[in-house]
């Protein structure tokens, strides 16, 4: 019988024990290339190039899911499989320096899962949804969350950003005084569930697409807060839902280093040329 101890450094029932754990077995890092290749499978899907009956890929699926390397999702009468990132994203934030990393994700299928991220395809695109648990109450999540004075605390290339807090109200993200995303608040319900519209300013190819969606969900965990992020509605395969990959891992890395900590965890801007 395996003993899942709390990792220090790791905020996910189990700690980073549990990832290793579930990442020792063969079987298991083949279910998640298989997910790492096309997100939001069925047990049948997965099951089927697996030497294993249905019963035993159940079970290392079950052990993938309770390390968080996959989240499920009921859709209908199937229940979908598809990868988290976030656990992988601690374990290069904790061993992987800021300027080794380029040359490790070239490297190694690890990072490769990192940067992937989460993914379902579907008529309106791809769907990613990232699952993060911190140690602090919701509300104390949200309350950073939702302060403009915080955002280059812990967003992507330590954006800045004006918000109206109201459903209606413009949410924008700058970079050097850029806009880099617009949206609109969709929902607002403090301190559960936040939802906006993304539209991509950053360069002429995401400018064109049309607007997509990110949801923030937080609820009460044993030790602090469950917090899903979703970004989806991308209305196909498009340059935006290429590129918000890279970016989400780090934010909420960073988020979680804020919120549990007082202290920001800042990244330098890459340097222009």
């Amino acid at each position: 019988m395996t003993i899942l101890t709390r990792d220090e450094n790791s905020t996910y029932p189990g700690g980073m024990d549990a990832v290793f754990d579930a990442l020792a077995h063969p079987i298991r890092r083949a279910l998640l290339d298989r997910l790492r290749q096309t997100d939001g499978q069925t047990l049948t899907e997965l099951g089927r190039h697996q030497p294993l009956t249905r019963f035993g890929v159940m079970k290392h699926l079950g052990v993938l899911e309770r390390a968080h390397l996959i989240v499920t999702r009921k859709v209908g009468r199937e229940k979908l499989h598809y990868l988290n990132p976030v656990p992988l994203q601690q374990v290069a934030d904790r061993w992987i320096s800021r300027y080794a990393a380029p040359f490790a994700r070239t490297l190694s299928d690890l990072s490769d899962a990192i940067e992937q991220g989460a993914k379902i395809m579907s008529t309106s695109g791809p769907k990613y949804v990232y699952e993060h648990f911190l140690r602090a109450e919701p509300d104390a999540v949200w309350a950073i969350l939702t302060d403009d004075r915080q955002t280059p605390l812990w967003q992507h290339f330590n954006m800045t950003s004006t918000t109206d807090w109201r459903v209606g109200g413009a949410i924008t993200f700058f970079v050097e005084g850029r806009e880099m995303i617009v949206g609109e608040i969709i929902e607002l319900v403090p301190p559960t569930r936040l939802v906006h519209s993304f539209s991509a300013r950053w360069s002429p190819d995401v400018a064109s697409d049309a607007p997509s969606r990110v949801t923030w969900e937080l609820s009460p965990a044993p030790s602090g807060t469950k917090l899903t992020l979703t970004h989806d509605d991308f209305g196909g395969d498009t340059a935006t839902s290429r590129a918000v990959t890279s970016g989400w891992p780090e934010s909420l890395s960073r988020l979680k280093t804020l919120v549990e900590t007082g202290t920001p965890f800042l990244f330098p801007l890459p340097r222009a040329g």
